[in-house]
Protein backbone atom coordinates (compact mmCIF):
# COMPACT_ATOMS: atom_id res chain seq x y z
CA UNK A 1 0.00 0.00 0.00
CA UNK A 2 1.45 2.98 -0.72
CA UNK A 3 2.06 5.79 2.02
CA UNK A 4 0.04 8.92 2.38
CA UNK A 5 1.60 12.24 2.16
CA UNK A 6 3.01 13.57 5.60
CA UNK A 7 0.48 16.15 7.21
CA UNK A 8 1.31 19.43 7.67
CA UNK A 9 2.08 20.76 11.58
CA UNK A 10 3.31 17.30 13.12
CA UNK A 11 5.96 17.36 14.98
CA UNK A 12 7.53 16.26 18.39
CA UNK A 13 4.86 15.81 21.21
CA UNK A 14 4.88 18.82 23.27
CA UNK A 15 4.92 18.87 27.08
CA UNK A 16 1.33 19.36 29.20
CA UNK A 17 1.45 23.05 30.19
CA UNK A 18 0.19 23.54 34.28
CA UNK A 19 -3.41 25.10 34.28
CA UNK A 20 -4.73 23.25 31.14
CA UNK A 21 -4.41 20.02 32.42
CA UNK A 22 -4.86 20.50 36.32
CA UNK A 23 -2.12 20.19 38.85
CA UNK A 24 -0.22 16.87 38.22
CA UNK A 25 1.37 17.37 41.85
CA UNK A 26 -2.10 17.03 43.43
CA UNK A 27 -2.53 13.36 42.31
CA UNK A 28 -2.55 11.12 45.00
CA UNK A 29 -2.88 7.85 44.51
CA UNK A 30 -4.49 5.36 47.07
CA UNK A 31 -7.82 3.91 47.90
CA UNK A 32 -8.76 6.85 49.69
CA UNK A 33 -10.30 8.47 46.80
CA UNK A 34 -9.92 9.64 43.19
CA UNK A 35 -7.59 12.27 42.14
CA UNK A 36 -8.52 15.83 40.58
CA UNK A 37 -8.96 14.72 36.72
CA UNK A 38 -7.50 17.11 33.73
CA UNK A 39 -10.29 18.39 31.22
CA UNK A 40 -10.34 17.58 27.48
CA UNK A 41 -11.58 19.78 25.12
CA UNK A 42 -8.76 19.66 22.27
CA UNK A 43 -10.24 19.12 18.69
CA UNK A 44 -8.69 16.17 16.50
CA UNK A 45 -6.68 16.82 13.77
CA UNK A 46 -7.22 15.81 10.26
CA UNK A 47 -6.92 12.19 9.67
CA UNK A 48 -7.18 9.25 7.07
CA UNK A 49 -9.62 6.51 7.61
CA UNK A 50 -9.96 3.10 6.36
CA UNK A 51 -13.10 1.38 5.42
CA UNK A 52 -15.24 -0.82 8.03
CA UNK A 53 -13.73 -3.91 9.29
CA UNK A 54 -15.68 -7.15 9.00
CA UNK A 55 -16.13 -8.21 12.61
CA UNK A 56 -18.68 -7.70 15.19
CA UNK A 57 -18.57 -5.45 18.50
CA UNK A 58 -17.01 -7.07 21.08
CA UNK A 59 -16.69 -6.21 24.85
CA UNK A 60 -17.23 -2.38 25.63
CA UNK A 61 -18.15 -1.87 22.48
CA UNK A 62 -14.91 -2.47 20.66
CA UNK A 63 -13.98 -3.72 17.49
CA UNK A 64 -13.05 -7.40 16.57
CA UNK A 65 -11.19 -6.29 13.68
CA UNK A 66 -8.06 -4.44 13.91
CA UNK A 67 -7.27 -1.08 11.88
CA UNK A 68 -3.49 0.10 11.62
CA UNK A 69 -1.77 3.50 11.09
CA UNK A 70 -1.25 5.79 14.38
CA UNK A 71 -3.30 8.89 13.16
CA UNK A 72 -3.31 12.51 13.93
CA UNK A 73 -5.23 12.34 17.75
CA UNK A 74 -5.36 14.86 20.45
CA UNK A 75 -5.01 12.90 23.65
CA UNK A 76 -4.38 15.74 26.33
CA UNK A 77 -3.21 18.00 24.32
CA UNK A 78 -0.45 15.78 23.15
CA UNK A 79 -0.08 15.49 19.53
CA UNK A 80 0.40 12.21 18.13
CA UNK A 81 0.50 11.01 13.90
CA UNK A 82 1.45 8.05 11.91
CA UNK A 83 1.46 8.26 8.19
CA UNK A 84 -0.79 5.66 6.31
CA UNK A 85 -3.86 3.48 6.68
CA UNK A 86 -4.34 -0.38 7.12
CA UNK A 87 -7.10 -2.33 6.55
CA UNK A 88 -8.68 -4.37 8.85
CA UNK A 89 -7.13 -7.73 9.97
CA UNK A 90 -9.34 -10.76 10.71
CA UNK A 91 -13.27 -10.78 11.54
CA UNK A 92 -15.81 -12.24 9.51
CA UNK A 93 -14.83 -16.17 9.75
CA UNK A 94 -17.46 -16.73 7.08
CA UNK A 95 -20.15 -18.37 8.96
CA UNK A 96 -23.05 -16.06 8.84
CA UNK A 97 -22.84 -15.14 12.65
CA UNK A 98 -23.60 -18.72 13.43
CA UNK A 99 -21.54 -20.88 15.43
CA UNK A 100 -20.46 -23.85 13.76
CA UNK A 101 -21.44 -27.39 15.52
CA UNK A 102 -19.42 -30.04 16.00
CA UNK A 103 -20.28 -33.77 16.25
CA UNK A 104 -19.20 -36.12 18.31
CA UNK A 105 -16.38 -38.62 17.45
CA UNK A 106 -17.63 -42.08 17.08
CA UNK A 107 -14.45 -43.77 17.09
CA UNK A 108 -13.06 -45.24 20.73
CA UNK A 109 -11.51 -42.99 22.81
CA UNK A 110 -7.55 -43.64 23.25
CA UNK A 111 -6.67 -44.52 26.27
CA UNK A 112 -5.93 -41.93 29.19
CA UNK A 113 -8.47 -39.28 27.12
CA UNK A 114 -11.94 -38.14 28.06
CA UNK A 115 -12.43 -35.51 25.40
CA UNK A 116 -13.93 -38.07 23.07
CA UNK A 117 -10.14 -37.91 20.74
CA UNK A 118 -10.01 -39.65 17.56
CA UNK A 119 -8.29 -43.06 18.13
CA UNK A 120 -7.22 -45.88 15.87
CA UNK A 121 -3.54 -45.39 13.30
CA UNK A 122 -1.67 -42.16 14.11
CA UNK A 123 -1.32 -39.06 11.80
CA UNK A 124 1.46 -39.39 9.26
CA UNK A 125 3.02 -36.60 10.38
CA UNK A 126 6.36 -35.92 10.72
CA UNK A 127 7.56 -35.72 14.85
CA UNK A 128 9.76 -34.13 16.73
CA UNK A 129 12.80 -36.31 15.79
CA UNK A 130 12.11 -35.85 12.12
CA UNK A 131 11.68 -32.19 12.42
CA UNK A 132 15.02 -31.73 14.01
CA UNK A 133 16.99 -33.96 11.54
CA UNK A 134 19.82 -31.90 9.13
CA UNK A 135 19.38 -29.16 12.04
CA UNK A 136 22.31 -26.46 11.22
CA UNK A 137 24.75 -25.42 14.22
CA UNK A 138 23.42 -23.51 16.55
CA UNK A 139 20.11 -24.22 15.79
CA UNK A 140 17.64 -25.67 18.46
CA UNK A 141 15.73 -29.05 18.20
CA UNK A 142 12.30 -29.69 18.02
CA UNK A 143 11.53 -31.17 21.56
CA UNK A 144 7.76 -31.98 20.50
CA UNK A 145 4.65 -31.61 19.10
CA UNK A 146 1.16 -31.99 19.83
CA UNK A 147 -1.25 -33.02 16.76
CA UNK A 148 -4.80 -32.33 16.90
CA UNK A 149 -7.29 -35.13 18.67
CA UNK A 150 -10.65 -33.89 18.69
CA UNK A 151 -12.85 -34.24 15.98
CA UNK A 152 -13.46 -30.28 14.97
CA UNK A 153 -16.51 -28.88 14.35
CA UNK A 154 -17.36 -27.81 10.65
CA UNK A 155 -15.13 -24.44 9.82
CA UNK A 156 -12.84 -25.64 12.64
CA UNK A 157 -12.46 -24.10 16.23
CA UNK A 158 -10.69 -21.44 18.58
CA UNK A 159 -8.13 -22.41 20.64
CA UNK A 160 -6.72 -20.95 23.88
CA UNK A 161 -3.76 -21.22 26.05
CA UNK A 162 -0.80 -22.12 26.42
CA UNK A 163 -0.34 -21.49 29.95
CA UNK A 164 2.85 -22.78 31.29
CA UNK A 165 2.65 -23.45 34.92
CA UNK A 166 4.80 -26.32 37.02
CA UNK A 167 6.12 -28.40 33.93
CA UNK A 168 3.19 -28.77 32.72
CA UNK A 169 1.24 -26.97 29.24
CA UNK A 170 -1.96 -26.67 29.00
CA UNK A 171 -4.21 -25.64 25.82
CA UNK A 172 -7.60 -25.42 25.34
CA UNK A 173 -9.48 -26.57 22.22
CA UNK A 174 -13.49 -26.99 21.60
CA UNK A 175 -14.84 -28.99 24.69
CA UNK A 176 -11.65 -29.63 26.10
CA UNK A 177 -8.48 -28.96 28.48
CA UNK A 178 -5.58 -30.88 28.05
CA UNK A 179 -1.73 -30.65 30.11
CA UNK A 180 1.13 -31.95 28.57
CA UNK A 181 4.68 -32.13 30.02
CA UNK A 182 6.78 -29.41 29.01
CA UNK A 183 9.61 -31.80 28.87
CA UNK A 184 8.27 -34.15 25.98
CA UNK A 185 4.87 -32.84 25.42
CA UNK A 186 3.15 -36.00 26.86
CA UNK A 187 -0.13 -35.43 27.48
CA UNK A 188 -0.49 -35.75 31.29
CA UNK A 189 -4.57 -34.97 31.74
CA UNK A 190 -7.39 -34.15 29.64
CA UNK A 191 -10.77 -32.64 30.80
CA UNK A 192 -13.85 -32.80 28.73
CA UNK A 193 -16.22 -29.78 28.93
CA UNK A 194 -20.05 -30.17 28.84
CA UNK A 195 -20.02 -27.63 25.96
CA UNK A 196 -17.84 -25.00 23.63
CA UNK A 197 -15.15 -22.86 25.71
CA UNK A 198 -15.42 -19.47 24.69
CA UNK A 199 -13.39 -17.64 26.98
CA UNK A 200 -10.01 -17.73 29.17
CA UNK A 201 -7.92 -15.33 30.29
CA UNK A 202 -4.27 -15.14 28.83
CA UNK A 203 -2.59 -15.62 32.16
CA UNK A 204 -3.21 -18.29 34.99
CA UNK A 205 -2.98 -17.64 38.63
CA UNK A 206 0.76 -18.17 40.21
CA UNK A 207 -0.77 -20.97 41.90
CA UNK A 208 -1.47 -22.59 38.58
CA UNK A 209 -5.07 -21.98 38.52
CA UNK A 210 -7.63 -20.91 35.38
CA UNK A 211 -10.88 -20.09 34.90
CA UNK A 212 -12.39 -20.86 31.72
CA UNK A 213 -15.45 -19.06 29.85
CA UNK A 214 -18.26 -21.68 28.20
CA UNK A 215 -21.52 -22.23 26.64
CA UNK A 216 -24.39 -22.94 28.55
CA UNK A 217 -25.04 -26.04 26.29
CA UNK A 218 -24.39 -27.28 23.10
CA UNK A 219 -27.10 -25.69 20.68
CA UNK A 220 -26.29 -22.45 18.16
CA UNK A 221 -27.72 -19.88 20.30
CA UNK A 222 -26.26 -20.64 23.43
CA UNK A 223 -24.46 -17.84 25.36
CA UNK A 224 -20.93 -17.74 26.62
CA UNK A 225 -22.29 -17.45 30.78
CA UNK A 226 -20.45 -20.28 32.45
CA UNK A 227 -17.36 -20.30 33.97
CA UNK A 228 -15.36 -23.08 35.48
CA UNK A 229 -12.15 -22.97 37.49
CA UNK A 230 -9.27 -26.06 36.63
CA UNK A 231 -6.39 -26.79 38.57
CA UNK A 232 -3.79 -27.05 35.28
CA UNK A 233 -1.37 -29.06 37.25
CA UNK A 234 -3.92 -31.71 38.32
CA UNK A 235 -6.77 -31.09 35.11
CA UNK A 236 -9.39 -31.38 38.15
CA UNK A 237 -12.56 -29.04 37.49
CA UNK A 238 -13.15 -26.74 40.60
CA UNK A 239 -15.99 -24.31 41.34
CA UNK A 240 -18.34 -23.39 38.41
CA UNK A 241 -20.06 -20.17 38.54
CA UNK A 242 -23.34 -18.96 36.01
CA UNK A 243 -22.70 -15.30 34.91
CA UNK A 244 -25.73 -12.74 34.89
CA UNK A 245 -26.21 -11.41 31.16
CA UNK A 246 -28.94 -8.95 31.01
CA UNK A 247 -30.32 -7.53 27.46
CA UNK A 248 -29.52 -8.33 23.66
CA UNK A 249 -25.95 -6.24 23.77
CA UNK A 250 -25.18 -7.93 27.42
CA UNK A 251 -26.10 -11.05 25.97
CA UNK A 252 -23.99 -10.86 22.12
CA UNK A 253 -20.62 -8.86 23.49
CA UNK A 254 -17.69 -11.21 24.02
CA UNK A 255 -16.60 -11.76 26.92
CA UNK A 256 -12.83 -10.25 28.07
CA UNK A 257 -10.90 -12.44 31.23
CA UNK A 258 -8.28 -11.29 33.38
CA UNK A 259 -6.30 -13.07 36.10
CA UNK A 260 -4.76 -10.75 38.90
CA UNK A 261 -3.60 -12.46 41.92
CA UNK A 262 -6.18 -14.57 43.51
CA UNK A 263 -8.97 -12.67 41.84
CA UNK A 264 -10.53 -13.37 38.02
CA UNK A 265 -12.63 -10.72 36.17
CA UNK A 266 -15.40 -11.35 33.37
CA UNK A 267 -16.11 -8.39 31.50
CA UNK A 268 -18.63 -7.56 29.06
CA UNK A 269 -20.53 -4.29 27.46
CA UNK A 270 -20.90 -2.09 30.66
CA UNK A 271 -20.47 -4.67 33.69
CA UNK A 272 -17.38 -6.65 35.09
CA UNK A 273 -17.52 -9.43 37.79
CA UNK A 274 -14.80 -10.39 40.11
CA UNK A 275 -14.56 -13.98 41.93
CA UNK A 276 -11.57 -15.23 44.06
CA UNK A 277 -10.11 -18.03 42.52
CA UNK A 278 -9.47 -20.07 45.11
CA UNK A 279 -12.94 -21.08 46.54
CA UNK A 280 -15.12 -19.17 43.71
CA UNK A 281 -16.50 -16.20 46.09
CA UNK A 282 -17.90 -13.50 44.00
CA UNK A 283 -15.92 -10.20 45.46
CA UNK A 284 -18.22 -7.57 43.36
CA UNK A 285 -19.75 -6.66 40.17
CA UNK A 286 -21.30 -3.25 39.31
CA UNK A 287 -19.63 -0.10 41.07
CA UNK A 288 -20.82 3.07 42.40
CA UNK A 289 -21.47 5.94 39.95
CA UNK A 290 -22.11 5.86 35.97
CA UNK A 291 -18.72 4.43 35.30
CA UNK A 292 -18.59 0.82 34.96
CA UNK A 293 -15.73 -1.64 33.85
CA UNK A 294 -15.76 -3.78 30.93
CA UNK A 295 -12.46 -5.48 31.05
CA UNK A 296 -9.35 -6.17 33.15
CA UNK A 297 -5.99 -6.68 32.06
CA UNK A 298 -4.29 -9.15 34.05
CA UNK A 299 -1.00 -9.10 36.24
CA UNK A 300 0.88 -7.48 39.15
CA UNK A 301 -0.84 -4.22 38.23
CA UNK A 302 -4.70 -4.15 37.55
CA UNK A 303 -5.66 -1.88 35.02
CA UNK A 304 -9.30 -1.36 33.82
CA UNK A 305 -11.36 -0.21 31.37
CA UNK A 306 -14.25 1.87 31.91
CA UNK A 307 -17.43 3.43 30.28
CA UNK A 308 -19.01 6.20 31.66
CA UNK A 309 -22.76 7.03 31.06
CA UNK A 310 -25.43 8.97 33.14
CA UNK A 311 -28.11 7.34 30.98
CA UNK A 312 -28.04 4.23 29.55
CA UNK A 313 -30.47 5.20 26.90
CA UNK A 314 -30.03 8.68 25.88
CA UNK A 315 -27.91 8.14 23.06
CA UNK A 316 -24.97 9.95 23.62
CA UNK A 317 -21.38 8.64 23.40
CA UNK A 318 -20.06 7.63 26.16
CA UNK A 319 -16.75 8.49 27.46
CA UNK A 320 -14.36 6.19 29.00
CA UNK A 321 -11.57 6.05 31.62
CA UNK A 322 -8.64 3.82 32.98
CA UNK A 323 -8.27 2.84 36.07
CA UNK A 324 -6.01 1.11 38.41
CA UNK A 325 -8.15 -0.81 40.73
CA UNK A 326 -7.94 -2.93 43.91
CA UNK A 327 -9.12 -6.38 41.88
CA UNK A 328 -10.60 -7.85 45.57
CA UNK A 329 -13.06 -4.65 46.19
CA UNK A 330 -13.28 -2.60 42.65
CA UNK A 331 -12.07 0.70 44.49
CA UNK A 332 -10.08 3.10 42.53
CA UNK A 333 -6.57 3.93 42.68
CA UNK A 334 -6.32 6.66 40.53
CA UNK A 335 -8.26 7.47 37.39
CA UNK A 336 -6.91 8.81 33.58
CA UNK A 337 -9.42 9.90 31.73
CA UNK A 338 -9.75 9.27 28.02
CA UNK A 339 -10.77 12.16 25.25
CA UNK A 340 -14.11 11.99 24.92
CA UNK A 341 -14.91 9.97 21.60
CA UNK A 342 -12.18 7.88 21.97
CA UNK A 343 -12.01 4.35 23.68
CA UNK A 344 -9.46 2.08 25.07
CA UNK A 345 -8.66 -0.35 22.48
CA UNK A 346 -5.83 -2.90 24.22
CA UNK A 347 -3.51 -2.26 27.26
CA UNK A 348 -0.41 -2.71 25.44
CA UNK A 349 1.42 -2.66 29.27
CA UNK A 350 -0.02 -2.44 32.87
CA UNK A 351 4.09 -1.59 34.50
CA UNK A 352 4.40 1.05 33.13
CA UNK A 353 0.83 2.34 31.56
CA UNK A 354 0.89 2.07 28.29
CA UNK A 355 -2.53 2.52 26.50
CA UNK A 356 -3.95 1.99 22.81
CA UNK A 357 -7.04 4.22 21.93
CA UNK A 358 -9.32 4.38 19.13
CA UNK A 359 -11.90 6.42 17.78
CA UNK A 360 -14.52 6.60 14.22
CA UNK A 361 -17.36 4.22 13.31
CA UNK A 362 -14.40 1.42 12.38
CA UNK A 363 -11.97 2.25 15.00
CA UNK A 364 -10.18 3.67 11.94
CA UNK A 365 -7.75 6.45 14.13
CA UNK A 366 -5.31 5.33 16.59
CA UNK A 367 -3.32 6.45 18.99
CA UNK A 368 -1.36 5.14 21.82
CA UNK A 369 -0.91 7.08 25.92
CA UNK A 370 1.69 6.35 28.06
CA UNK A 371 1.14 6.67 31.54
CA UNK A 372 3.11 7.34 34.79
CA UNK A 373 2.23 5.30 37.41
CA UNK A 374 -0.08 7.12 39.16
CA UNK A 375 -2.20 7.67 36.18
CA UNK A 376 -1.04 10.75 34.96
CA UNK A 377 -0.01 11.28 31.27
CA UNK A 378 3.55 11.12 30.41
CA UNK A 379 3.62 10.90 26.31
CA UNK A 380 2.74 10.11 22.93
CA UNK A 381 4.55 8.32 20.17
CA UNK A 382 6.00 10.21 17.34
CA UNK A 383 5.81 7.79 14.70
CA UNK A 384 7.29 9.64 11.86
CA UNK A 385 6.49 7.78 8.35
CA UNK A 386 6.56 4.45 8.99
CA UNK A 387 2.95 2.37 10.13
CA UNK A 388 2.88 0.12 12.84
CA UNK A 389 1.42 -3.17 13.43
CA UNK A 390 0.07 -5.16 16.70
CA UNK A 391 -1.34 -7.96 16.99
CA UNK A 392 -3.79 -8.61 19.67
CA UNK A 393 -5.93 -11.40 21.11
CA UNK A 394 -9.08 -10.24 18.93
CA UNK A 395 -6.96 -10.85 15.84
CA UNK A 396 -6.15 -14.27 16.49
CA UNK A 397 -9.12 -15.58 17.17
CA UNK A 398 -13.28 -14.63 16.13
CA UNK A 399 -14.20 -13.88 19.97
CA UNK A 400 -13.15 -12.70 23.28
CA UNK A 401 -9.79 -11.33 22.50
CA UNK A 402 -8.40 -9.90 26.29
CA UNK A 403 -7.15 -6.52 26.61
CA UNK A 404 -4.13 -7.82 27.76
CA UNK A 405 -2.44 -10.03 24.97
CA UNK A 406 -0.81 -8.22 21.97
CA UNK A 407 2.26 -8.88 20.24
CA UNK A 408 4.32 -6.34 18.07
CA UNK A 409 4.86 -3.94 21.20
CA UNK A 410 6.40 -4.00 24.33
CA UNK A 411 7.85 -1.19 27.26
CA UNK A 412 9.71 -0.86 30.39
CA UNK A 413 10.17 2.12 32.45
CA UNK A 414 12.38 3.94 29.70
CA UNK A 415 11.73 2.58 26.27
CA UNK A 416 8.45 1.57 24.18
CA UNK A 417 9.21 -0.88 21.45
CA UNK A 418 6.80 -0.92 18.26
CA UNK A 419 6.94 -3.18 15.11
CA UNK A 420 6.08 -1.61 11.99
CA UNK A 421 3.59 -3.36 9.51
CA UNK A 422 5.36 -5.58 6.97
CA UNK A 423 5.11 -5.01 3.26
CA UNK A 424 2.75 -8.15 2.28
CA UNK A 425 2.98 -11.92 3.26
CA UNK A 426 5.26 -12.56 0.79
CA UNK A 427 7.10 -9.55 1.25
CA UNK A 428 7.23 -9.81 5.19
CA UNK A 429 10.28 -7.61 6.41
CA UNK A 430 10.01 -5.04 8.98
CA UNK A 431 11.31 -3.13 11.58
CA UNK A 432 11.30 -2.55 15.31
CA UNK A 433 11.19 1.23 16.28
CA UNK A 434 11.87 2.89 19.90
CA UNK A 435 10.36 5.74 21.35
CA UNK A 436 11.69 7.43 24.27
CA UNK A 437 8.82 6.80 27.12
CA UNK A 438 9.47 10.06 28.94
CA UNK A 439 9.19 12.41 25.31
CA UNK A 440 7.47 10.15 22.88
CA UNK A 441 10.25 10.77 20.49
CA UNK A 442 11.97 8.16 18.64
CA UNK A 443 15.50 6.23 19.85
CA UNK A 444 16.24 4.38 16.67
CA UNK A 445 14.83 1.95 14.32
CA UNK A 446 16.32 -1.57 13.71
CA UNK A 447 15.32 -3.88 10.23
CA UNK A 448 14.36 -7.55 10.68
CA UNK A 449 16.02 -10.11 8.19
CA UNK A 450 15.12 -9.87 4.48
CA UNK A 451 12.46 -12.36 4.46
CA UNK A 452 11.36 -12.75 7.66
CA UNK A 453 9.74 -10.79 10.56
CA UNK A 454 10.09 -9.39 14.05
CA UNK A 455 7.27 -8.73 16.44
CA UNK A 456 8.64 -7.66 20.21
CA UNK A 457 7.26 -10.01 23.44
CA UNK A 458 8.07 -8.51 26.20
CA UNK A 459 11.38 -6.38 27.99
CA UNK A 460 13.61 -8.76 30.02
CA UNK A 461 16.69 -8.36 31.58
CA UNK A 462 17.06 -4.87 29.55
CA UNK A 463 16.60 -6.01 26.76
CA UNK A 464 13.40 -6.53 24.84
CA UNK A 465 12.72 -9.94 23.39
CA UNK A 466 11.32 -10.95 20.06
CA UNK A 467 9.80 -13.47 18.25
CA UNK A 468 11.28 -14.23 14.55
CA UNK A 469 8.83 -15.45 12.11
CA UNK A 470 10.20 -17.67 9.64
CA UNK A 471 10.45 -17.05 5.92
CA UNK A 472 7.23 -17.32 3.99
CA UNK A 473 6.59 -19.99 1.22
CA UNK A 474 8.45 -19.07 -2.40
CA UNK A 475 11.72 -18.08 -0.43
CA UNK A 476 14.82 -20.20 0.99
CA UNK A 477 13.73 -21.75 3.68
CA UNK A 478 14.98 -19.63 6.83
CA UNK A 479 13.51 -20.83 10.35
CA UNK A 480 12.10 -18.49 12.99
CA UNK A 481 13.12 -17.87 16.74
CA UNK A 482 13.55 -15.72 19.32
CA UNK A 483 16.03 -12.92 19.78
CA UNK A 484 17.03 -9.88 21.56
CA UNK A 485 17.86 -6.47 21.18
CA UNK A 486 19.66 -4.16 24.05
CA UNK A 487 18.03 -0.64 24.64
CA UNK A 488 20.48 0.93 22.18
CA UNK A 489 19.30 -0.87 19.40
CA UNK A 490 21.77 -2.58 16.73
CA UNK A 491 21.76 -6.04 15.42
CA UNK A 492 19.02 -8.32 17.06
CA UNK A 493 21.11 -11.50 18.88
CA UNK A 494 19.85 -14.70 18.51
CA UNK A 495 18.26 -16.16 21.69
CA UNK A 496 16.87 -19.58 20.63
CA UNK A 497 17.05 -20.39 16.75
CA UNK A 498 14.57 -22.78 15.59
CA UNK A 499 15.88 -25.66 13.16
CA UNK A 500 15.91 -25.19 9.53
CA UNK A 501 13.96 -28.90 8.90
CA UNK A 502 11.28 -27.67 10.66
CA UNK A 503 10.02 -24.48 8.94
CA UNK A 504 7.36 -26.02 6.91
CA UNK A 505 5.65 -26.97 9.71
CA UNK A 506 6.42 -23.75 12.05
CA UNK A 507 4.68 -22.05 8.80
CA UNK A 508 1.73 -23.78 9.51
CA UNK A 509 1.29 -21.64 12.58
CA UNK A 510 0.03 -18.58 11.73
CA UNK A 511 -0.21 -15.98 13.97
CA UNK A 512 0.79 -17.77 16.74
CA UNK A 513 0.49 -17.45 20.47
CA UNK A 514 4.04 -17.80 22.01
CA UNK A 515 5.20 -18.39 25.09
CA UNK A 516 9.34 -18.13 26.03
CA UNK A 517 11.05 -19.10 29.54
CA UNK A 518 14.17 -21.02 30.45
CA UNK A 519 15.75 -21.06 26.57
CA UNK A 520 12.27 -22.83 25.44
CA UNK A 521 10.15 -21.52 23.33
CA UNK A 522 6.34 -22.83 22.81
CA UNK A 523 3.72 -21.97 19.34
CA UNK A 524 0.34 -22.65 19.65
CA UNK A 525 -2.01 -22.42 16.71
CA UNK A 526 -5.01 -20.08 17.65
CA UNK A 527 -7.40 -21.55 14.87
CA UNK A 528 -7.36 -25.09 14.31
CA UNK A 529 -9.26 -26.09 11.43
CA UNK A 530 -9.55 -29.18 8.62
CA UNK A 531 -11.08 -29.66 6.11
CA UNK A 532 -12.07 -33.66 6.34
CA UNK A 533 -10.78 -35.94 9.93
CA UNK A 534 -7.38 -36.98 8.08
CA UNK A 535 -6.80 -33.12 7.83
CA UNK A 536 -7.85 -32.64 11.22
CA UNK A 537 -5.75 -35.71 12.62
CA UNK A 538 -2.59 -34.30 10.74
CA UNK A 539 -2.98 -30.57 12.15
CA UNK A 540 -0.58 -29.19 14.79
CA UNK A 541 -1.65 -27.34 18.02
CA UNK A 542 1.10 -26.99 19.85
CA UNK A 543 5.06 -27.17 18.76
CA UNK A 544 8.40 -27.06 21.45
CA UNK A 545 11.74 -26.20 20.97
CA UNK A 546 14.98 -26.08 23.21
CA UNK A 547 16.81 -28.42 24.49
Amino acid sequence: MSQPPPQRGFGAPYEPQPGVYGDQGQSQPGLSGQPPQPSYGYPPFPTQTAPAPSGGSGGGGRSRGRVAGLVAAALAGVLVVGAGVWFVVGGDDGSGGKKAVGKESTAPKQPGTEDGAKGGKEPDVPGAAELSKGRKDGEAPVRWVENNRIDLPEGGVNAYGPWVTGGIAVQALYRTVSGHSVEDGTRTWSLRLPADICAAPTTPSEDGKIVVGVRADTSEEAQCDRIMMIDLITGKAGWKAELERKGLQDGLSDIVMAVNGDVVTVGRLTRTDAYRIGDGKHLWDRLPGPCQPFGLAGGAVPLAALECRKDPGDGEAAQQEVRRIDPATGRTVWTYKVKKGWKVDQFYSTNPPVVSLRQGEAEEKWAIAMLDDDGTFRSQPDPGTDNYHTRCGGDMRNESGNLDNCYGVAADARTLYLATEPASEVRPANAVVAFDMRTGKRKWKVPSPATQTLMPLRVEGGKVLLHLGPSPLGTDKVSGGIMALGPQGGTPQPVLRHPTPAVDAERTFRGPQIHYANGRSLLLSPYVSGIDDKAELELRTMIAFGD
